[in-house]
């Protein structure tokens, strides 16, 4: 159970074999008020903001030699970034609250807080359907109310709120890019057809990450779900999408996966490759969590570099470690990532990310803890380069 506590840590795991002690809700579905900067996890200005944290990196090279990478945010940075997290909500009931836990502060720093040196961050807190609501209904016992439409639908109106309110106080019209993860770019695939295409600010769409989640597209074709915000074939296009799922070259999705494949006949799952737009393999740079939790020195990886002590900066890196490749095999599409292991150098050979039940590894979910995580470099360059080019064309 140690990596299943360590990925609940990160907030982005799945306890599917944890016993949890649920009580029966009612789901309050008053509007939030976003004006409110208790509503939001991350605000330019805002005190507390879960954004304004040490994002600091040890770079560790194949030989073992290492420095640490500084990060710094730009407060001046000419794009805007909105941000919706993946299921990360601990609470015991179906829907979450309002108040943020360490797994909703732990997953924006994770996958959002880096994207701080190319834009200004938004990521507003939602009642969002819970792990514990996921976890009852993958084992076929629902919680009361986890199939009540409203369980799902106030989430998302929460965010559709929170967009509002930061398009209309906020945005001055900024250029934004259009972040999720799991949950999250579940909403956003709702969020889009009916908040922003079509409408005046889909001309201020820098771009959309549609990370950990089945976008479907027309078979061949770059366009589907999004009728007129097609996938991005390059870093220098905008008002297009980045999306992606991750599975390890050795572990490709199994029969019945979860993930790589719509069931609308005619659609087929996006894969765009965040280290080669256009097509190809790439080296992915990873940045990976140094806590106790997912892609980690932990019980399965005892030491990032064989017999050193381990850095103590937040996350570290490990240049060449991981190129990726869009696949399309079995009906699937993926992101396939290759770790570049040399049991002969000095660095650790396995790396974590997987979701477990116990110790077993579910391997329909692919290395969806660390879909974001395993490409951050990549996307946080892409998102740099897509903003000037916008800026460009403005």
């Amino acid at each position: 159970m140690k990596r299943l506590a360590g990925a609940l840590a990160l907030g982005l795991g799945l306890a599917l074999s944890a016993s949890t002690a649920v009580q029966a809700q009612t789901i309050d579905t008053t509007p939030n008020d976003y004006s409110k900067p208790e509503t939001w996890l991350c605000f330019p200005g805002k005190a507390g903001d879960a954004c304004a944290v040490d994002l600091s990196t040890t770079v560790i090279e194949a030989d073992g030699s290492s420095r640490v990478e500084a990060f710094k945010a730009d407060p001046k940075a000419p794009i805007d970034c909105f941000y919706v997290y993946p299921t990360v909500s601990t609470d015991p009931g179906v829907v979450s609250d309002m108040t943020p836990d360490p797994v909703e502060f732990n997953v924006v720093k994770q996958q959002l807080a880096r994207f701080g040196a190319k834009c200004r961050l938004y990521a507003p807190l939602y009642r969002q359907f819970t792990l514990a609501a996921l976890r009852s209904m993958m084992t076929g016992q629902p919680l009361p109310g986890a199939t009540d439409p409203a369980a799902r639908q106030v989430g998302y109106q929460d965010v559709v709120d929170a967009w509002n309110y930061y398009l209309a106080h906020e945005n001055k019209g900024r250029g934004v890019v259009l972040i999720g993860h799991s949950q999250g770019s579940g909403v956003l695939q709702r969020l889009i057809p009916a908040e922003v295409e079509g409408k005046p600010v889909q001309k201020q769409l820098v771009s959309a990450l549609i990370l950990g989640s089945n976008l479907g597209v027309e078979t061949g074709k770059d366009t589907g779900t999004f009728k007129t915000i097609p996938l991005c074939r390059s870093a220098d296009q905008t008002g297009c999408v980045i999306s992606y799922v991750t599975f390890r070259e050795t572990d490709p999705p199994p029969a019945g996966s979860r993930f790589g494949k719509v069931p609308t006949p005619g659609m087929e799952a996006a894969c765009t490759n965040p280290a080669a737009l256009g097509g190809g393999r790439g080296e992915l740079k990873a940045y990976l969590s140094n806590q106790a939790n997912i892609a980690n020195a932990s019980a399965r990886t005892p030491e990032w570099v064989k017999g050193k002590p381990n850095p103590e900066t937040p996350f570290v890196a490990l240049p060449g470690f991981f190129s990726g490749e869009c696949v399309s095999k079995d009906g699937f599409n993926y992101l396939s990532a290759r770790l570049n292991v040399d049991p002969a150098d000095p660095r650790t050979d396995v790396i974590n990310g997987d979701v477990t039940a116990g110790e077993l590894i579910l391997k329909d979910w692919g290395l969806h803890l660390i879909d974001a995580n395993i490409a951050m470099g990549n996307l946080v360059d892409i998102v740099g380069r897509q903003s000037k080019a916008y800026l460009a064309r403005k």
